[in-house]
């Protein structure tokens, strides 16, 4: 045989290899076949990050994992498999903004949590100051779909409050509107490496006026496996109520979530917003919120012109006040809608006023609840849509409210409540939306609950639709909540099919 031919062979064999399997039927008429259609298979891998919970020491952090069972058009991971969120190699929330030495050895830790199980939760709980950030790796039938949520309940201090984040899939890039270097804001931005190579970092702030001038933000280095919290005020001296936080890499990936605490109104996590597009939805805005701020960058050269929508339970509407908003190139913009929702619970649509002039820009509210000292922050990025499948987890049995948008198509979806972590039978239930609303629901409750359980949202027919989870956890009259968008869970991928075409082994 000659040496092109078994070359080729050989990668034909480790490209099967590769993508776990190959088309090598030939076509009856002894032609070439044409090219197939890439199939979507389950990931066999996934990633999650969870930054350090907090500086507190009345800090208690509640940790639960849930990967959905494969269901209609959404199949599993195959193997066995793992999932756990493991301790990282750096300091905790607010110890320390020093840069670790990128070659230093990170050592093994035990497993925080480890998921046994497709369809049930499992959980975890630590309390205090010094709990590090957590790297997290799903394998095999644990992988598609796998989620992680950290929820920390803060009861003293001036930035009492409920945290909650989604734990962030690794990255390059992240934009994260809603920042501030405001006097009484304490921000600071964790990057969590995940990977065993260093990562190199690079962090730029934008305020209304362009980018602030900054120190000691390019090439950023992060061990393999490292968490690091850095305080934005020690970035810049400039003082800016409306920041976009951009993060990038030179190298590697990592995770990235900014902890704004802000005195006398609560704190919580802001998460990365959906990628830059010219129309945003930022669903999940309570019935009872007190104060609505949007924050606006536009990344590009041009400037944008939007409008803004109230998505409520009838249909949509245009704020008083704030029927639009201009965003400068390179600039955050920052416009105060107050209480926009009237008492209903509603969803923030933004789209180019003109067709013509359709610039991307990133996106993220801050809500409150509540008045002076007995207020609460969160903040609601723009997402992306549900998709065919997104999970959030840690649901409680009171105080859970699901809300769902459709901006432009009605649709129907279904919604599992799966078993609690610690017992009961899972729950399903349909919703239809209607387009142009904001539907808030009580969704529904495992039978024989114990403990918390796990939401997944699919969308049936019609949409696109998205959605957030609120989470209220009153305290002494304070109304403590946190909110989590539910984009989807990227839990297959599109494969390539083979097939074979002998003519190019002739010579």
């Amino acid at each position: 045989m000659k040496r092109t031919t078994i070359s080729l062979l050989a990668t034909a064999t480790a490209l099967a290899a590769i993508t776990g399997f190959a088309s090598l039927t030939a076509p009856g008429d002894g032609t070439a076949a044409g090219p197939a259609a890439a199939a979507r298979l389950p990931v066999e891998r996934s990633s999650l990050l969870c930054p350090a919970p907090s500086g507190s020491e009345t800090a208690e952090t509640r940790y639960t994992s849930f990967t959905p069972k494969g269901t209609a058009g959404r199949g599993g991971g195959t193997g066995r498999g793992t999932a756990e969120l493991r301790p990282s190699a750096g300091a905790p929330a607010g110890e320390s903004t020093d840069v670790m030495r990128p070659d230093a050895k990170v050592p093994a830790a035990k497993p925080l949590l480890t998921l046994k199980e497709p369809g049930t939760p499992g959980a975890a709980e630590e309390s205090g100051a010094k709990t590090p950030a957590l790297v997290g790796t799903a394998t095999g039938r644990l992988a598609p779909g796998w989620t992680a949520q950290q929820t920390t309940t803060v009861t003293a201090g001036s930035a009492r409050g409920v945290l909650g984040l989604s734990c962030t899939a690794p990255d390059t890039e992240f934009w994260i509107p809603g920042a501030s270097t405001a006097e009484g804001r304490q921000d600071y931005v964790h990057l969590t490496n995940p990977d065993d190579s260093p990562a190199v970092v690079d962090l730029e702030l934008y305020g209304k006026d362009g980018e602030l001038q900054t120190t000691l933000t390019e090439g950023i280095p992060l061990r393999p496996g490292a968490g690091l919290p850095i305080m934005l005020s020690t970035l810049t001296a400039e003082i800016a109520p409306d920041v976009t936080v951009h993060v990038s890499t030179r190298a590697g990936r990592v995770g990235a979530a900014v902890h704004a605490a802000e005195d006398k109104a609560g704190s919580d996590w802001i998460s990365g917003a959906a990628d830059p597009a010219p129309a945003q939805v930022l669903p999940g805005i309570p019935a009872d919120a007190t104060s609505v701020r949007l924050i606006v960058f536009a990344p590009g050269r041009n400037d944008a012109d939007l409008k803004i929508e109230l998505a409520g339970p009838t249909g949509r509407i245009v704020p008083a006040g704030g029927e639009t908003l201009h965003v400068k190139s390179g600039m955050t913009a920052g416009l105060e809608l107050g209480d926009v929702t009237k008492g209903e619970a509603g969803s923030l649509i933004l789209t180019p006023e003109s067709a013509d002039r359709a610039t991307p820009v990133v996106a993220a509210l801050r809500v409150a609840r509540g008045k002076g000292e007995k207020q609460e922050i969160a903040f609601i990025p723009a997402t992306a849509p549900v998709g065919e499948r997104a999970s959030v987890s840690d649901n409680r049995e009171a105080g859970t409210t699901l809300s769902l948008t459709a901006p432009t198509t009605a649709a129907r979806v279904r919604v599992t409540a799966s078993a609690g972590t610690e017992g009961g039978e899972p729950a399903v239930k349909s919703y239809t939306v209607k387009a142009g609303t904001t539907l808030a629901v009580t969704p529904p409750v495992p039978a024989g609950l114990k403990g918390s359980y796990a939401l997944t949202v699919e969308t049936e027919s019609g949409g696109p639709v998205h959605a957030a989870r609120t989470l209220e956890l009153p305290e002494r009259k304070i109304p403590m909540f946190t909110v989590q968008t539910l984009p989807d869970d990227r839990g297959t991928v599109s494969v390539p099919r083979a097939g074979q075409d002998l003519s190019v082994l002739d010579d």
